[in-house]
């Protein structure tokens, strides 16, 4: 009784405080599926699952039973109850120890926000800020602080956490026995905690409840229905869910973001991730110990699917490192952008160019995937097939500059280093890109040339809306489709029943980097376009595993089932976009002595100017230097006049429009023929007629 009597004469030595503070605390983060599933929740700045909630959307059975279990007399006394005080302090003395608090509902507040130590200074410091409490907020204010700051065991904090992680419903939803618990949850979450301790926390239950009854606040038959109510758990464990993703996201949310709607579709999220993982299982001896995919709604750019790696959990394979967003080499991958940038150099699908051994500027030398050359094919058949020397000769006609501003502007940012770093070789890979990015650069295509950032959320907008802009013609873009979804373009590479051929319309292309390190397979509809890398976290390569073994599978199974969930329609002809019947071996508009024709798509304003005479003899002269010869030697004289001493470069060409004089990696004119005032020296000169070129060396003696 004297500590009590002491208590009081401390309170009248208390400093005045304001009675207005509160304890603002930064909710957890939620991240839910585009159709509101949820993703994965993480724990707030305190370290606990914590979701703010207004008093008005707390059950009021809640308030019943916490005022019951925890302060009777809360909406009568003035934030200490002095009647408890003395009943608590007549009970200790009664019983020789502590066995009854007086602590009110307000004081567990002012505990919470200002922690003391159990002492009798503590107290009274504790009894002194729940007077001002009272004094600066209304009794509702202080049940909601209350509510929001309660702690209810396995890191839960808020009665809203606690509800729905308990029960898998809202605080509002609470039935009475449902309210009952989490009100006797507060006197000890640990002894009472509903998962470890069933028994002890139903018995508090009840007891909870008999109180409630016993202060009127339910009558016999709804306390009865509450002792009936069985203790039943229906939440479901705390989700994990796209992991790679959703760490991705968390760390591009603010600090103050409660809650992120995704653009992610969980369902096409978990078939993703059982897709990579069955593909996956079927390299045993290859070295091919992970995989990434993403899925994109081509509309919008949001991601629909994001697989970082085959397992998280993979601490063998690196699980935890994010597949979608490493940079890797694409290889071939970026082909079809190179053919794209060069329908602008006069290039078109039956453009016919010569697979052979070339050399290119500062003695690039590149080398097919099957180690031979093929001679003439189409730009159709080139890209189809992935044959790396007409892609270089694209790329060439384009320049590395141009083509290095163009994926760029897809995009592909991680493409940082000045054109002269990459080179032709650019055309084949020699660069770093994110699965992320290569992805929305192929959505590009599918939306007819337009880009669009992609978007990983719609509540608060993350990634995207950002700058659309136009970056291939539509037509261009049709035309570059058109030459990827021909399976029987492809055949020869790949044969008419690879992972690429699927029962519906699809634009697709693999990638392989140098050393097989690196697996690339994307495939696109008008509805949404599928990326996928397979390959080693550690960068070991496979053991010849090629984009259309490793990758492919997956986009494959990927693809079939995408189109059964989001069904695409078909490609359409734009205007402007003209079919011809061409020759098939010289690729020209067949002439009436053609024998073998075929359709092909033509840009209608840049038709070719001829048609083909039946002889194709063009091709055999197709980008050929005439003079002078390669080893020739001239002498310049200095009694001549300068201006008089020249040198008439000559060529044959099928397209002389195209073609262009290089002299000691110097532009000099274009055409077939091309004057040039004589200089002593060795000197290199190179003929480029579209994706054809012919070099010879000659010297000028003074």
């Amino acid at each position: 009784m004297k500590k009590f009597v002491l208590l009081a004469v401390c309170l009248c030595f208390l400093p005045r405080l304001s009675g207005g503070e509160e304890i603002s605390l930064a909710p957890s983060l939620q991240i839910y599926d585009r159709y509101g599933v949820p993703m994965r929740g993480y724990l707030s700045q305190q370290q606990t699952y914590f979701r703010p909630v207004e008093l008005a959307q707390v059950s009021p059975w809640l308030i019943l039973a916490a005022v019951s279990a925890e302060d009777k007399r809360f909406f009568m006394h003035p934030g200490v109850d002095y009647k408890a005080i003395l009943r608590a302090a007549w009970q200790n003395v009664k019983e020789g120890e502590v066995v009854s608090g007086a602590s009110t509902i307000t004081q567990q507040l002012a505990r919470v926000i200002e922690p003391r130590p159990r002492t009798l200074w503590g107290k009274a410091k504790e009894a002194w800020n729940a007077l001002l409490l009272e004094r600066g907020k209304t009794k509702e204010e202080i049940l909601e602080e209350y509510f929001n700051l309660l702690e209810f065991g396995a890191l839960t904090q808020g009665v809203e956490a606690a509800s729905n992680y308990y029960f898998g419903c809202p605080a509002a939803e609470l039935s009475v026995a449902q309210a009952a618990t989490l009100a006797g949850m507060i006197q000890s979450p640990v002894r009472f905690d509903p998962v470890k301790h069933p028994q002890s926390c139903q018995k508090r239950r009840n007891a909870v409840l008999r109180l409630m009854r016993q202060n009127g606040f339910i009558d016999q038959d709804v306390y009865q229905m509450a002792l009936a109510e069985p203790l039943t758990l229906q939440a479901a464990p705390r989700p994990f869910s796209a992991p790679h993703f959703t760490r991705y996201l968390a760390q591009l949310a603010g600090p103050d973001t409660a809650d992120i709607y995704s653009t992610l579709d969980a369902r096409v999220q978990t078939r993703a991730a059982q897709i990579v993982q069955n593909q996956l299982a079927r390299f045993t001896q290859e070295n091919v110990t992970n995989a990434a995919a993403v899925v994109l709604d081509n509309r919008t750019g949001g991601v629909l699917a994001y697989v970082g790696s085959a397992d998280f959990n993979d601490t063998r394979h690196a699980g935890q490192v994010d597949g979608v967003r490493a940079l890797r080499q694409p290889g071939s991958a970026l082909k079809p952008f190179v053919y794209a940038l060069g329908m602008n150099k006069g290039f078109y699908p039956s453009y016919m160019m010569k697979d052979e051994d070339t050399f290119f500027e500062d003695g690039y030398r590149p080398r097919n995937y099957d180690g031979t050359f093929h001679g003439w094919v189409s730009a159709r058949k080139a890209l189809a097939c992935s044959y790396n020397i007409p892609a270089v000769k694209v790329a060439a006609a384009v320049g590395a500059p141009t083509l290095l501003a163009g994926l760029r502007q897809l995009g592909l940012t991680t493409l940082n280093k000045p054109a002269g770093f990459y080179g032709l070789g650019l055309s084949l890979g020699a660069g770093e890109v994110r699965l992320l990015d290569l992805a929305g650069a192929y959505a590009t295509l599918a939306r007819g040339g337009l880009y669009k950032p992609v978007l990983l959320a719609e509540t608060p907008v993350i990634g995207g809306p950002g700058a659309v802009r136009r970056v291939f013609d539509e037509r261009v873009s049709f035309l570059v489709t058109d030459m990827l979804k021909d399976n029987a373009a492809r055949a020869d590479a790949f044969g008419l029943n690879s992972p690429l051929q699927v029962p519906f319309e699809m634009a697709a292309k693999t990638g392989t980097s140098k050393d097989y390190r690196d697996n690339f397979a994307i495939g696109y509809t008008p509805r949404w376009t599928v990326a996928v890398w397979a390959g080693n976290f550690d960068g070991s390569p496979m053991r010849r595993v090629s984009g259309i073994a490793g990758a492919a599978p997956i986009l494959h199974d990927l693809a079939v089932y995408m189109q059964s969930v989001y069904p695409s329609p078909r490609f359409t002809l734009p205007d402007g976009v003209k079919a011809v019947t061409v020759c098939a071996q010289s690729g020209l508009p067949a002439g009436k002595n053609c024998t073998r024709t075929q359709t092909d798509y033509f840009l209608a304003d840049k038709l070719p100017d001829s048609v083909c005479d039946g002889r194709h003899q063009a091709l055999a002269a197709a980008a050929r230097i005439t003079f002078p010869q390669n080893g020739d030697v001239f002498k310049w004289d200095p009694a001549v006049a300068p201006d008089s001493q020249q040198i008439l470069f000559q060529a044959e060409a099928a397209h002389p429009e195209f073609c262009q004089w290089v002299l000691d990696k110097k532009i000099k004119g274009q055409g077939n023929n091309v004057w040039w005032k004589i200089a002593p020296g060795k000197h290199r000169l190179v003929l480029r007629c579209g994706a054809e070129t012919d070099t010879i060396r000659f010297e000028v003696l003074q």
